[in-house]
């Protein structure tokens, strides 16, 4: 997965449809989710397109506590790329720091509620929520 300053940097570049090609292309770029974890415990409530979000067990990353990684899919594509680019910000980096980090803010600069209509972002924020939950569930915050 690529680093969110990244696709930032490509971003920014980009007008338009290539933003929404490049959306398109990160979500092409996620690790395949087998349709077995795609269940409704899986399911993000309130998105406008069916988004799943799995937590993957991790090995203990520094200070003793794990690194998050997420398998995730959604049947539309822009979305399953605005997936990959929540994702982008948190994958394998250490539970604690995510528990803590604003994800939102780290989002800000790409600008999504007025590149995208709202019926693609409104489940954002409840993506967040459930990546920060779980992350502070494994840091044990």
């Amino acid at each position: 997965m690529r680093p969110l300053d990244d696709i930032l940097e490509e971003y920014l570049f980009l007008d338009g449809d290539e933003r929404y090609r490049l959306l398109i292309e990160l979500g092409r770029e996620l690790e395949p989710m087998p349709d077995a974890l795609k269940t409704d415990a899986t399911l993000v409530r309130g998105c406008s397109a069916s988004v799943w979000v799995y937590p993957v067990p991790s090995d203990a990353g520094r200070g003793g506590q794990g690194t998050l990684h997420f398998l995730a899919d959604s049947n539309a594509a822009i979305t399953k790329g605005i997936v990959a680019l929540v994702l982008s910000a948190v994958q394998d980096r250490a539970a604690a720091d995510v528990a803590t980090m604003d994800v939102a803010k780290a989002l800000g600069p790409f600008d999504l509620k007025n590149q995208l209509s709202s019926n693609r972002t409104q489940g954002v924020p409840n993506m967040i929520a459930l990546v920060k939950q779980h992350a502070a569930r494994l840091a044990e915050i």
